[in-house]
């Protein structure tokens, strides 16, 4: 009797080290499957465009100008409803002419957002014959957010482990153009800061006002060096992300391992910007878009009445929302 006792006891002890055992290993794999999965936690950012903050009380043929603060503030607040914003980039525009008190009232909006803010040159931030030049206009922005350390107009950071944003500058300031250039120490910089983020297995998420990829065609307002700008990212198999405005449109085009991004203005139909979340796992990446219109209605019915072609600027749907995968 005693012998069976001890024996049941036994196979209970058996039976309970087993089941830890098993609950142990299965925690050990996913735990391990997990990381050998990614190699970074997903990143998610406020991508705006085309803000053209402006004291005006008249509009132009397609942009609320007289409207432009009451669109920002409500493009400000909706960022602020998402949880876990790791940056807020602007790619340029942020006002409509370069003049000191429309980048101050523009930063004391920016201000409230909760998440760090980044930007790069628009054509309307720099123009010729104005006194608020690129450099006036850069300190200032580096007065108001001490997140921008740079002493270019160009720059990168990490945000988080796994990733490297690229901003870049193609703006031009001496003659009156809306088209884009980037400079040939501005492309060799590139090249380095992709060499980096290769050697770290980092994923460059690029920035700039002018689309490398246009959303439709414009000959006024692309890069006038674009295919030195292709070469550079053409060395490099690894993916990567372009994302721009400038064209107020929005447009989602993949091209091999380059997923190229133009977001709309926030002034003219459709009167939206992104959420962006991204993860980059082992084997691939993936976008996941998130695509925010202007809650203030009657405005977008407006400004979709003064464009030349809402369609064209809204895009497709995939074009808005959806996921797009980059196999590695």
């Amino acid at each position: 009797m005693k012998k069976k006792k001890k024996k049941n006891k036994d196979s209970i002890k058996n039976s309970s080290f087993i089941k830890y055992t098993f609950w142990l290993i299965l925690l050990v794999f996913a735990y391990f499957g997990f990381n050998a999965l990614s190699y970074a936690r997903p990143l998610k950012f406020a991508h705006i465009s085309d803000i053209h903050l402006s004291d005006k009380s008249t509009d132009t043929s397609y942009k609320l100008l007289s409207h432009s603060k009451e669109l920002f503030k409500d493009e400000i607040a909706q960022i602020n409803s998402v949880d876990d914003i790791d940056f807020v980039m602007i790619t340029g525009d942020l006002i409509d002419k370069p003049r000191k008190d429309l980048l101050e009232d523009a930063c004391d909006m920016l201000k409230k957002l909760k998440a760090p803010w980044y930007f790069t040159f628009g054509n309307h931030d720099a123009a010729v014959g104005t006194s608020f030049k690129k450099d006036k206009y850069f300190d200032y922005l580096k007065k108001r957010n001490k997140d921008i350390k740079s002493d270019t107009f160009y720059y990168s950071f990490e945000p988080k482990k796994g990733y490297r944003v690229i901003v870049l500058d193609a703006s031009v300031d001496n003659k009156i153009t809306a088209n884009g250039t980037l400079p040939e120490e501005q492309l060799n910089w590139l090249d380095k800061e992709l060499k980096k983020a290769q050697n770290a297995q980092e994923l460059p998420l690029i920035f700039l006002h002018f689309p490398l990829k246009e959303p439709f065609p414009s000959f006024h307002h692309r890069i006038t060096n674009s295919q030195e700008f292709s070469n550079i990212l053409n060395k490099y198999k690894m993916p990567m992300a372009v994302f721009s405005g400038h064209y107020h449109a929005a447009k989602i085009y993949k091209e091999n391992n380059i997923l190229h991004v133009s977001t709309p203005s926030l002034v003219s139909y459709p009167n939206a910007f992104r959420i962006v979340t991204v993860n980059n796992l082992k084997d691939r990446v993936i976008f996941t878009f998130d695509y925010r219109e202007t809650r203030l209605k009657e405005l977008q019915k407006k400004a979709k009445i003064m464009t030349f072609s809402s369609s064209t600027l809204a895009g497709e749907e995939s074009d808005r929302n959806g996921i797009v995968i980059l196999e590695k």
